[in-house]
């Protein structure tokens, strides 16, 4: 676990944060997210250099600072969620299905390992719109196959992070655990089809719950005042392309009741309405 003590500690972060998981970091990225100037940002970049001498090459190309073959990480993990939340907290790229501020405990969650040149790949893609090529493998597939997607952003849902694109094999936008990404990525000509045209991603959907009714009434005034329903109803509203993993964040399964209503507890109201935005409903 990575403790950032100190303001140069931050500063050190930001810079392997950067040329770790984009592969590569300049000023301008810096004075943008310090809010400093030219000058001082290529003070930053000399510190840490002077600190860690064998971590960071320039490119006269890119104007940049990419890591060299021997960069050892000092003051980040090697957890690509560090990355992501980081994207999150400044509003660039991720856009998490949750927004949570403060807390005061969390759970310490298995790490899904994702390397950095398949980051790399994902980040230049979104960032310049490009087509991308790469492998990937699921529970279908698990010996992998090759795949051309158009990704357009970062989600969090739940306990894992995926990427949004447009699959060119089923000509649609899907979900991609980014966890399952392989090989080194390969970016193509200009994407065709953007944000703007991922309907599940752009439409807003309203999901109204309630308390299961095999509760007695006083069980079920338990659940109300949970979920602080209003006439028996929690009513929320998602970006329809996240409803089915909102339903799984809320343990409410549409294929079938549990057994016990204390166990299920809540149920989809609405589930015509928004069936069209489910996998396999």
């Amino acid at each position: 676990m990575v403790v950032v003590r100190d303001n140069t500690n931050i500063r050190y972060r930001i810079i392997e944060l950067l040329s770790y998981w984009e592969g590569l970091v300049n000023t301008t990225q810096l004075m943008e997210h310090f809010s400093i100037s030219r000058t001082q940002a290529q003070k930053y970049f000399k510190s840490y250099q002077v600190d860690y001498p064998d971590n960071l090459i320039y490119d006269n190309r890119l104007k940049g600072f990419k890591p060299s073959e021997y960069f050892t990480s000092h003051c980040i993990s090697s957890d690509v969620s560090e990355y992501l939340d980081w994207l999150n907290n400044t509003g660039q790229l991720a856009a998490p299905m949750h927004n949570t501020r403060f807390t005061n405990a969390s759970l310490s969650l298995p790490v899904r390992q994702v390397l950095p040149q398949i980051m790399r790949g994902l980040v230049s893609a979104i960032k310049h719109q490009k087509r991308l090529e790469v492998d990937y493998v699921s529970l279908a597939n698990p010996n992998g196959e090759g795949r051309i997607i158009q990704p357009h952003i970062f989600v969090k849902t739940g306990l894992r992070w995926h990427l949004r694109a447009f699959d060119e094999k089923h000509q649609q936008f899907r979900d991609f655990v980014l966890s399952r990404f392989r090989g080194q990525p390969e970016i193509l000509d200009n994407a065709t089809h953007k944000a703007a045209q991922d309907i599940a991603w752009n439409k807003t959907i309203e999901m109204i719950f309630s308390a299961d009714s095999r509760l007695s009434p006083n069980k079920k005034n338990v659940i109300e005042q949970d979920y602080q329903m209003q006439d028996g109803k929690l009513v929320t509203k998602t970006r329809a392309a996240l409803a089915q993993y909102l339903l799984q964040d809320m343990q409410v399964n549409i294929k079938f009741h549990d057994a016990i209503p204390e166990a299920q507890q809540l149920i989809l109201v609405n589930y015509n309405d928004i069936k069209q935005w489910l996998f396999n409903a």
